[in-house]
C-alpha cells in the first residue's frame, strides 16, 4: 500500500470486537460483522489522537488472525427497569493492522492557524507509540483494544494468498453535519471486498450508496471550538 506525507501505520488488538451489523440491532441482540467497518476504524484512530482541525480517513486495513466468532449470553438492562436476556457475537482474537492519513477539516475556517501537518503528524506518531490518548474499543466499549506501532504489511498474515473474500453490502460510515458541510446526520453503504487479508477504502466522497438518517433545522450550528475557551493549540 501507498503511504501518504501524514501517513499513521499501527497495529490494533484484543480478545474480542463486536462491529455491529445494524441489521441485528432492532431485535435487541447483536452480531458482528466478520471484518471491521470503516467507521469503528475511524474511532479507533480518532481514539489515538484527534483535532477539530482535521478528519481522518482510512486507507487500508489488513486482517492478520483466522476469522472466528464466539456468542455469549448477556443481561442488557431494559428500558422500563429490570434486566432482559440476550445473545451477542463476538469475533474472537482479533487483530489488525491499520493504514490511515487526515485531511484538513475545511468547514472549520476558524482553526486555520492550527494547519500545522509537521505539528499534527508528529503528535499522530506519538500518540500511537504510547497506545493512544483514550481507552480504545474494537467497535464496542465492553471490546478492550491494544495499540502498537508497526509497519503495513509487515509479518504473516492468515490470509496471505488466500484470495478474494466477498463480504456484500455492509455499512461504511457516518456522514456528520461538521464533517460533510450539510445540515443533515447521513449514513453510508458500500460492498465490501477482502483481497489476500487487505480491505482497501473508498473515501466517503466515492461511496454511492448513502441515507439521510436525521436532518438538522438550518439554524443548526455544530459544536464550536475556540482557542483559550474549549480547545488549546498545542506546540510540538
Amino acid at each position: 500500500m501507498q503511504t501518504k506525507r501524514n501517513s499513521v501505520e499501527f497495529k490494533v488488538y484484543g480478545k474480542y470486537a463486536l462491529f455491529s451489523d445494524p441489521i441485528t440491532r432492532p431485535g435487541g441482540e447483536k452480531f458482528s460483522y466478520q471484518t471491521p467497518t470503516y467507521q469503528a476504524l475511524k474511532g479507533i484512530v480518532e481514539s489515538i489522537y484527534w483535532k477539530p482541525t482535521l478528519i481522518w480517513y482510512i486507507d487500508a486495513v489488513r486482517v492478520m488472525k483466522r476469522i472466528q466468532t464466539e456468542s455469549k449470553g448477556m443481561r442488557p438492562i431494559k428500558m422500563n427497569g429490570g434486566n432482559d436476556l440476550a445473545y451477542y457475537t463476538y469475533l474472537k482474537d482479533v487483530e489488525y493492522q491499520i493504514l490511515a492519513h487526515f485531511e484538513w477539516n475545511i468547514n472549520r475556517p476558524n482553526l486555520e492557524h492550527d494547519r500545522n501537518e509537521h505539528k499534527h503528524h508528529n503528535m499522530a506518531r506519538r500518540s500511537v507509540e504510547q497506545g493512544g490518548r483514550r481507552d480504545v474499543f474494537l467497535g464496542t466499549r465492553e471490546c478492550q483494544a491494544y495499540v502498537e506501532p508497526c509497519k503495513f504489511g509487515e509479518r504473516v498474515s492468515f490470509f496471505d494468498e488466500y484470495g478474494n473474500i466477498d463480504f456484500g453490502m455492509m455499512f461504511h460510515g457516518f456522514d456528520y453535519p461538521d464533517e460533510a458541510g450539510k445540515d443533515e446526520l447521513g449514513a453510508r453503504f458500500w460492498h465490501q471486498v477482502m483481497d489476500n487479508g487487505v480491505i482497501r477504502f473508498e473515501s466517503p466522497q466515492a461511496v454511492k450508496s448513502r441515507r439521510v438518517v436525521r436532518e438538522y433545522d438550518k439554524n443548526y450550528s455544530f459544536k464550536r471550538f475556540e482557542e483559550g475557551v474549549n480547545f488549546n493549540v498545542e506546540l510540538v
